[in-house]
């Protein structure tokens, strides 16, 4: 499963006992801090026992399931078992107790004490309105679910946290996407999107201010000469960070196809715990969700992460006129023990120039 992952979660079993199986067919899932990874049968035959139980923690070596080869084996319940199964364990007799008669009781118990006339009775407590328990469901957290949680927690109680934001007119990125996607998409076979141009921006970014691209280790700091991006994907089953290696190497074809390549992998859940290893910064687009305007958390140990967000037409000025123009809001949210203010905002307003000019790159200014 990995050096990083020494256990895992059985999710569910996909067979049961009797079923036939082929090899290499998938007939279980373990769920670890990353990813779900499938437990594919070493032979064909027919399931004859379940060794574990799912909610199980299984390390790698532990018997999940045994197979007969043949196909005989498969446990078959008889009628007598059955039966057995069916009938209700008796009940045990309850312990007679000798009760006092209820007239007794009346005789023998003391006259109730004479009501005061003059005072009010006091008022009974009211006890809150509760919800009904049979309207809420308790489901246990997964491991993807749990390792999100203590990974951003661990962030906030280790960085300090600081974002600063900006603002992006997208209309030359717009425009240079709208007018070459056609030839683009025929030469490259991938589409051409807005994501590869702010990977872009971010890496010229990163060249320019190579703190953001650094990292605090004890009483060091680690510079890095290259530049792994992260892009956060959202899943069903949580969020899942997939990393492109060596972006700066990267075209704009290039970065499209992987970006494109795992994201389908993360949806699908057949991404690899190599795939999600290292990163040197983040990029979290919530804009596909709507979000106007946020403050992503750092996804360590990086030491910044831009967040993208929706594209919203707005009033701007321009050359004296109030025009309609695309504009997103941008954050970083950075580590400020190890970046200053200063960097951080010559390093958005890198990426705002470089998206709002790409040529920029073309030129190297």
């Amino acid at each position: 499963m990995g050096e990083s992952i020494t256990d895992g979660t059985l999710a569910n079993f996909l067979k049961k006992p009797g079923d036939r199986v082929e090899a290499d067919e998938p007939i279980a899932q373990i769920e670890t801090d990353k990813v779900t990874i499938d437990v594919v049968s070493p032979v064909a035959g027919v399931i004859t026992k379940l060794l574990a139980n799912e909610g199980d923690t299984v390390e790698p070596g532990i018997k999940v399931a045994a197979i007969s080869k043949s196909g005989e084996g498969a446990p078959i319940a008889s009628s007598s078992e059955k039966a057995v199964s069916q009938t209700p364990p008796p009940s045990k007799e309850a312990p007679k107790t000798e009760t006092t008669p209820i007239k007794e009781a009346k005789k023998e118990s003391s006259p109730p004490p004479p009501k005061s006339k003059g005072l009010p009775p006091p008022p009974k407590p009211t006890e809150p309105q509760l919800p009904p328990k049979d309207r809420e469901r308790r489901v246990p957290m997964t491991r993807l679910r749990k390792r999100v949680a203590t990974r951003l927690k661990d962030s906030q109680n280790t960085f300090a946290l600081l974002t600063t934001f900006n603002e992006v007119d997208m209309t030359n990125l717009m425009g240079l996407r709208s007018e070459y996607k056609d030839a683009f998409f025929e030469k490259h076979g991938v589409k051409l999107g807005l994501m590869s141009g702010f990977v872009k921006a971010a890496i010229s970014a990163l060249q320019y201010q190579p703190v953001v691209n650094a990292v605090i280790d004890g009483d060091d700091i680690i510079y890095r000469d290259y530049v792994d991006i992260s892009i956060a994907v959202g899943t069903p089953k949580g969020l899942v960070v997939p990393v492109l290696r060596n972006a700066e190497r990267m075209n704009f074809a290039e970065i499209e196809k992987e970006i494109n390549t795992l994201a389908k992998k993360a949806t699908a859940g057949s991404i690899s715990i190599d795939e999600m290893a290292g990163g040197t910064f983040t990029i979290s687009n919530g804009g596909v969700y709507g979000s106007l305007l946020s403050t992503p958390i750092i996804n360590p140990p990086q030491s910044a992460i831009l967040g993208m967000h929706s594209i919203v037409s707005r009033p701007m000025v321009v050359g004296g006129n109030v025009v309609p123009r695309p504009m997103m809001y941008i954050a970083l949210t950075y580590d400020h023990r190890l970046i200053d203010g200063r960097e951080a905002v010559f390093f958005l307003r890198r990426i705002k120039d470089v998206v709002e000019d790409p040529r920029r790159l073309l030129l190297d200014v």
